[in-house]
């Protein structure tokens, strides 16, 4: 006669004689690590091939200043371009971040590098508007799955006491790759008539980097365990605590083991009647829709000004009268200041919380967004960079909270999905952005193109105070 007693699955940890305290789960390890090496590698990693997409996007405005001269293309033709690739950037999030939820954080990451570095390359061989706008579609469905993805994992990763700032450390790497587009757009285009097809092979090198991602990145614990992979996950989060210097799995997290159910940083930070499914469905049923919807304008209104603005840039000085060399440089100028700007909202995020950090941000993306429109006019070199300079601070510090918070909303069955979707509705907006430019330009030049972006930034700024604080909180499981 055998007793009555389960046996556990293998790789699980049994369940605790009764009445006494339940061990730390793997991800409440991971939560109450210090910052480590492998966290640091983990953040590099990622944030590479994020310094590399930025990249490819900044080349993308000075490719089409370029063309509008050696092609002479106009601003209708080449504003399709543009288009073309926020219409895959949309598919690509909504697709990729689906995938994810499915395949892997780290399988799709590395899959969507390749795509799109592989089309770059192939885009610099482009022989007409009509091919390079094919190509650049392609290049968007990778580009677009790949952001969502790699913010995903490493806010899994991250310690609960920093989380938000370490996400927005890694979308700092997209001022890296901007600074470097605007470089190799200074420094490269201006060099010949075929200057821009040099610049796209550049673009191309996420293509060899896909390859390391794939070999070196680990997978989501949360993932892992969630596909019954108990071994991996174990195997991994012990390789982060070995980082961190913890010798024994329950010494990383005596804190969350002591912790009760009803402690607001244990619980899921979702509403108790929160969807169970794992679609995209679910994503706007009671339990979730208004923090969807909320984040979904803050997604679609920063995507339209940031978009409208930066692709345009370039060429948007060339008609106030600059030399193409000339604006190539007060473009680099006005790109470095994302550097700071993604700095104040790393500090910032972790004292104001997402939500203020976010809205912050956006008020003042429209105040610099409105000041720019009209110092293009005065035709002041001055006042066209120093406004350009604070809608680049304003701007690329919401973007960083905005991707800090994302992930946070939704548990892991759902997270990737509700990243991608996020994405990929901005992204309608980045498809409308490049296309609405030009006739606002007719209809009142420049003052009015900024001021309809600074309002479009208020509204962001509206939604974003309807989102859950959620600084502090365990992601949900």
């Amino acid at each position: 006669m055998t007793d009555d007693v389960a046996t556990p699955t293998p790789g699980t940890p049994a369940a605790p004689p009764p009445g006494t305290l339940a061990p730390p789960t793997r991800t409440e390890r991971l939560d109450e690590l210090p910052f480590s090496r492998k966290h640091g590698r983990l953040l590099v990693g990622s944030g590479l091939g994020w310094a590399l997409d930025a990249l490819d996007v900044g080349l993308l405005s000075f490719v089409i200043a370029q063309l509008a001269v050696v092609w002479s293309s106009d601003k209708g033709a080449l504003a399709f371009v543009a288009s073309a690739g926020f219409a895959g950037m949309a598919i690509g999030a909504a697709v990729g971040g689906s995938l994810s939820d499915r395949l892997g954080r780290k399988t799709v990451f590395a899959l969507t590098l390749l795509v799109y570095g592989l089309a770059t390359g192939l885009s610099a061989l482009s022989w007409s508007v009509g091919a390079l706008l094919v190509l650049r579609f392609v290049v968007g469905l990778g580009l677009g799955a790949e952001l969502p993805v790699a913010s995903t994992l490493v806010s899994e990763f991250s310690p609960r006491r920093i989380r938000g700032r370490v996400v927005v450390l890694l979308e700092a790497f997209w001022a890296l790759g901007s600074i470097a587009a605007a470089l190799v757009g200074w420094l490269v285009i201006p060099l010949s008539d075929d200057g821009w097809r040099w610049a796209l092979l550049i673009g191309a090198l996420p293509a060899l980097y896909a390859v390391f991602v794939r070999l070196r990145m680990p997978e989501s614990v949360r993932f892992l365990e969630a596909r019954g992979r108990h071994d991996e996950a174990e195997r991994t989060v012990r390789a982060f605590e070995e980082a961190a210097g913890v010798t024994e799995p329950a010494a990383a997290s005596r804190a969350a083991a002591a912790a009760s159910p009803a402690d607001p940083s244990r619980a899921d930070a979702l509403p108790a009647d929160a969807p169970r499914a794992s679609s995209a469905a679910a994503l706007l049923r009671d339990g979730l829709r208004r923090r969807t919807v909320a984040i979904w304008v803050v997604w679609f209104m920063t995507n339209f000004s940031y978009y409208g603005a930066f692709v345009w840039l370039p060429t948007l000085l060339v008609e106030a009268g600059f030399p193409l060399v000339k604006s190539f440089e007060y473009t680099l100028l006005i790109t470095l200041a994302q550097l700071p700007g993604y700095a104040a909202s790393a500090w910032l995020i972790e004292r104001w919380g997402r939500r203020g950090t976010l809205a912050v941000f956006l008020l003042g993306s429209a105040l610099a967004a409105t000041a720019f429109g009209f110092g293009a006019v005065s035709g002041s070199a001055t006042q066209i960079v120093v406004s350009g300079m604070f809608l680049s601070f304003f701007n690329l510090g919401a973007w960083g909270a905005l991707y800090a918070v994302t992930p946070e909303l939704y548990p892991t069955r759902l997270r990737g999905t509700g990243a991608g979707w996020a994405a990929g509705v901005g992204r309608i907006a980045s498809i409308a952005a490049p296309l609405t430019v030009p006739p606002l330009l007719v209809l009142g030049g420049t003052p009015v193109l900024f001021a309809v972006f600074g309002g479009v930034f208020v509204v962001a700024a509206v939604a974003a105070l309807a989102l859950p604080e959620l600084r502090g909180t365990r992601l949900a499981e």
